[in-house]
């Protein structure tokens, strides 16, 4: 049911809503990889995993705190869901992360998707993301840090680039990043050059420069 329910949304988006153009930088080859998009407002996923080309093979990365209803509440309350000092933030408070409770979790799980967590658990979020790797199938990360209403950072969180060491443990081969700009203006995805998790090198090594470009390709540069 979650998987027809997940097909079923996805293309009544597709129908009612104005399509997207995909640019690749340099012509996309077939294998397991990592797309890392800039959020692009909450419609960023959602356009992912409705309208991007390759969506049957891609399982984003979702936060724990919108996949069970309990949780949802605080994670909406931290998450800038509206602008800080909102005439009608009262309101919004008391409303909005309930409704958002009510309808996230359901919807949100009917998607493929690979749960994400910010505990001693994030090694099962590795650890399925190396099996959706083996499956020679892609993952989907959003890697900004929000930084106001409608804003992120500069930089982008870094932690996730650990499943480098993963994959090439358990495969012997280098993974595959492809940094993705979501063009609102454009109605595009633009798909940069990939950029390669270098097994050769500690993490440490490598993680300023992987950041830089990552960040770079989100930004459409």
């Amino acid at each position: 049911m979650g998987k027809r329910f997940y097909r079923i949304a996805s293309g009544l988006i597709r129908v009612f809503s104005r399509s997207m153009t995909t640019e690749w930088v340099v012509p996309y080859e077939k294998g397991p990889c990592v797309f890392v998009v800039n959020h692009a407002g909450a419609i960023g996923p959602v356009d992912m995993m409705a309208k991007f080309p390759l969506r049957d093979i891609c399982h984003p990365w979702i936060n724990d705190g919108v996949l069970e209803a309990k949780k949802v509440p605080a994670y909406v309350r931290q998450d800038y869901w509206w602008k800080p000092g909102n005439f009608f933030e009262p309101l919004l408070n008391v409303t909005v992360p309930y409704l958002a409770a009510a309808i996230l979790p359901p919807v949100l799980r009917s998607v493929p998707y690979v749960p994400v967590y910010h505990d001693q658990r994030i090694m099962l979020t590795l650890r399925q993301s190396v099996r959706v790797l083996q499956k020679e199938e892609a993952l989907i990360v959003f890697p900004e840090q929000p930084s106001g209403w409608l804003s992120h950072h500069e930089w982008i969180n870094t932690g996730w680039l650990r499943l480098g060491e993963l994959w090439y443990r358990s495969s012997g081969r280098a993974l595959k990043l492809y940094p993705v700009h979501i063009d609102r203006e454009k109605h595009q995805f633009r798909v940069a050059a990939p950029v390669w998790y270098d097994p050769a090198k500690r993490f440490a090594e490598q993680e300023k420069e992987l950041a830089e470009a990552l960040a770079k390709g989100l930004r459409g540069e």
